[in-house]
């Protein structure tokens, strides 16, 4: 592989024991010439730390330290048991523990000679040396010339700050450029500590490693790859940059996937180094059935950002395989952009963007968002955005514009929205008003859509085709079939909201916070009249402004009772919201909250929709009780119950919109489901947590999730329990509950096998499991994934059945390998 995407002194001081056989012999050229081993560390670099070019995430040990440098005063200092003047033969030698300092480098050595005559320098005899950065070389016999351009190195061993090792017979230097190694071992794993003699877990060995410092590079000869001492693969030549360089053209790593749609692919990725601020790869990769994909990437970083482009395209060999599908075209291809620039140290712009010659492109040839097989098989991605963006962070401010462009993997593209602008504001003033807290936060949007988006409300085959939009049965898209989760035309918002709070505590430990909120929607709709539309909202124009006052009280009295064991804090909590009803309740379109999930955690928010489209109204009281036990030699048991009413006016969670948000919510009633949690840990190895919601009437459950984990030295569990009623008019007609479990064992010092399995305890099934095993150290990562997974779909149609499998080698400083396999069928 050849790619990579990554002075003399002038003085000296002395200490020593003279001992001279003449008079009058400068040994200035004796300490100048010493140091002048440096110069072989430097090239030493080559083998040590070979190109990084790879992607893979390693673990290793941290680096060490680095020392100090020191000041260059072009002071060296010499120390000896002492040192020899030879007139006769023109020598000056040091002898007996050696050591020589220069510029935070350091040289030992039994015996340091300096010959005027031929203008060598030659130590022998343990040396040892330490440079600047940490790097230490280690040689029985140096000798160089005093202009250090040539030279040899008897029994090397040099040993990196990043944990890197070299190791040769012999090193020779000549023309001040190239360094040959003879017999050289590198690796970058540790040496056993029970055996340091003990071949590493990998090493590489080669009869010659040629170093062109010029051209900065390696050259292996008869080199061969060994694990555990035993060879593996044997390689007569090959070359990669050395550690000096971080960006090189050449060839990286290759890689193999495999997939229904292509069969079996190759890649064999070839990096062009173009500039020091611009770079290419390209990256075919070579299938069985579908011919050669051709890919390629431009990156380029400027002084206040970098973008990136990638453009993919393939004549397929085989089109008549996806018949019926998007993919029966003959040229198929992509193209994706992304960058990002700072404007100052607060605000940047960027974009995202991708096009694509059909919708199924991307997920047939798992490509972009589809290129992670474990991870994008787990939870395969609908859609792609298209962005252009700006943002801006202040101490205590906050602002983002942005327009988007999704584009559907599925083909579903005139039925979602395209937003052009979506602009958000938010800031919390510097000084008090009235003793209290302001903060003011906008929110405008805009966006439009072709065609409406019909969800079946029931799960019958039979009905499911009433919800689309070719269906001519008088029932079709009824809100007692179906549900309108996009509108087609387009909506425009404008909503500004300003909120005072402040806290004070009474004599009595009470704690008191009033609060009002201020909140404004401006909003214009234009619903087009698409076949059964109007059952859910009014077509045409319609221009609606609605204002939303909120004046409330929040009162806290905690408890704290202390004990020698530890100490209890309970706290009854109280909350009054008046506000008067909400307007166009039901009557406009729900883009952006259209999820309501009610529970412990939204127990005292004033407004619990999750979005800006809709609003909450009508006066409420949020009530519960907290306590928090903290124990003395550990562990915390936190408990939240608590419940909300509908005071007076409308219960905005009752009225039906187009999608029932707040239906089933459990606030739907003047009474709300009781809410509760509870969590534990008694210490850091154990955590247990429980979040439930209660029918008010009957305190069965309604939502149920309990989980707990256990992590020890060798080996973790977790365990997630869900149960979860139906909720008919969302389109959950029966309850779901299901379990899902995952576990890694340490099964050796660097070996672990993990796993994980969901199992739908209403269908009896496991509908997804995942083996994995891998071994890591500071050196070296070996992993294997297995996942299956069952998509149920409606009616009797019977589940599809997928298959993933990824597995991954990597040499810390050298390469990385990965491969993947996926398939998919019905069962």
């Amino acid at each position: 592989m050849t790619a990579v995407r990554r002075g003399h002194p002038a003085g000296w001081a002395q200490r020593n024991v003279v001992r001279a056989n003449g008079g009058g012999l400068s040994i200035r050229k004796l300490v100048l010439a010493a140091i002048a081993v440096a110069s072989l560390a430097g090239m030493m670099d080559a083998a040590v730390t070979p190109a990084a070019a790879q992607s893979f995430t390693y673990n290793p040990l941290p680096p060490r330290p680095k020392p100090p440098r020191a000041a260059n005063d072009g002071q060296m200092l010499v120390q000896a048991t002492e040192v020899d003047y030879d007139y006769n033969n023109s020598r000056v030698s040091a002898v007996g523990n050696v050591q020589l300092f220069y510029n935070g480098t350091s040289v030992e050595a039994d015996r340091v000679i300096y010959d005027q005559k031929t203008k060598r320098l030659h130590a022998e005899g343990n040396i040892r040396m330490t440079d600047a950065d940490g790097k230490i070389t280690y040689a029985e016999m140096m000798d160089l010339s005093d202009d250090y351009r040539d030279g040899f190195v008897d029994s090397l061993r040099v040993d990196t700050e990043d944990q890197t090792r070299m190791a040769a017979t012999r090193a020779d230097r000549s023309s001040g450029n190239y360094t040959v190694f003879e017999n050289g071992v590198y690796t970058a794993c540790a040496p056993c500590r029970d055996d340091p003699k003990k071949p590493p877990l990998w090493q590489v060995k080669g009869a010659r490693i040629i170093h062109d410092q010029q051209e900065k590079m390696l050259y292996f000869e008869t080199a061969q790859l060994e694990f555990f001492g035993v060879p593996l693969a044997y390689m007569p030549y090959f070359s990669t940059p050395d550690p000096t360089v971080k960006r090189k053209t050449g060839f990286l790593m290759p890689g193999f996937t495999s997939y229904t749609a292509f069969g079996y692919g190759v890649e064999v990725p070839f990096y062009w180094a173009i500039a020091p601020d611009m770079d290419a790869t390209f990256n075919p990769r070579i299938t069985s059935r579908q011919g050669v994909l051709f890919q390629a990437e431009f990156r380029q970083r400027l002084q206040d950002g970098a973008y990136q482009v990638r453009v993919y395209g393939i004549d397929q060999l085989d089109p008549g395989h996806f018949v019926g599908q998007p993919g029966d075209r003959q040229f198929r291809g992509g193209v994706e952009t992304k960058g990002q620039f700072a404007l100052n140290d607060k605000w940047v712009w960027g974009w995202d963007g991708v096009l694509l010659s059909d919708y199924y492109f991307m997920s047939d040839y798992r490509l972009s968002a589809y290129r992670d097989p474990l991870g994008s098989f787990l939870n395969l991605p609908t859609e792609a955005i298209s962005q252009l963006y700006l943002t801006g962070v202040g101490n205590r401010s906050f602002f983002d514009a942005r327009t988007m462009y999704f584009l559907s993997f599925s083909g579903n593209q005139q039925q979602v929205p395209v937003v052009y602008p979506v602009i958000d504001y938010s800031n919390v003033l510097n000084y008090p008003i009235f003793g209290g807290e302001v903060s003011y936060k906008t929110n405008f949007v805009n966006l439009t859509r072709n065609d409406a988006t019909f969800d079946p409300i029931t799960t019958l085959a039979n009905t499911n085709s009433l919800c689309t939009m070719l269906s001519a049965d008088p029932l079709a898209r009824t809100p007692a079939q179906c549900l309108l989760r996009g509108f087609p035309g387009t909506y425009t918002r404008l909503s500004a909201e300003a909120q005072w709070r402040k806290s004070y505590t009474d004599p009595f430990g009470e704690i008191w916070t009033p609060f009002a909120i201020l909140r404004a929607d401006a909003i214009n709709s234009e619903v087009s009249n698409q076949p059964g539309v109007a059952n859910y909202l009014p077509v045409g124009d319609t221009q609606a402004f609605r204002l939303m006052p909120t004046v409330g009280l929040e009162y806290r009295y905690p408890f704290i009772n202390v004990q020698p064991w530890g100490s209890t804090t309970i706290e009854p909590i109280a909350q009054v919201i008046i506000r008067p009803n909400e307007t166009y309740a039901g009557k406009l379109p729900n883009e952006d909250a259209q999820s309501m999930v009610f529970d412990a955690s939204n127990l005292f928010s004033v407004d619990k929709f999750s979005g800006y489209d809709r609003v909450e109204g009508g006066g409420r009281a949020n009530v519960g009780v907290q306590s928090t036990t903290q124990f003395d030699r550990g562990g915390a048991i936190k408990v939240l119950f608590g419940q909300s009413y509908q005071l007076f006016g409308m219960n905005s969670f009752a009225v039906q919109d187009s999608i029932n948000t707040g239906i089933n919510s459990g606030l739907d009633k003047p009474r709300s489901d009781y809410v509760a949690s509870a969590s534990y840990s008694p210490n850091s190895t154990y955590t247990f947590s429980v979040r439930s919601r209660m029918d008010e009437q009957t305190w069965n459950f309604q939502r149920f999730e309990a989980e707990g984990r256990a992590n020890f030295n060798r080996w973790s569990v977790s365990m997630l329990y869900g149960n979860y009623a139906a909720q008919p008019e969302l389109g959950y007609l029966t309850r779901r509950e299901g379990i899902l479990t995952t576990g890694s064992i340490k099964v050796a010092t660097n070996w672990v096998v993990t796993g994980s399995a969901r199992w739908d305890l209403q269908a009896n099934k496991i509908n997804q499991y995942v083996l994995g095993a891998g071994y890591v150290d500071d050196c070296f990562v070996l992993a294997a994934n297995y996942v299956t997974s069952y998509a149920y779909s409606a009616g009797t149609t019977p589940p599809v059945l997928s298959h993933a499998f990824m597995f991954q080698i990597g040499l810390r400083t050298l390469a990385t390998s990965t491969g993947a396999s996926s398939s998919a069928g019905i069962q």
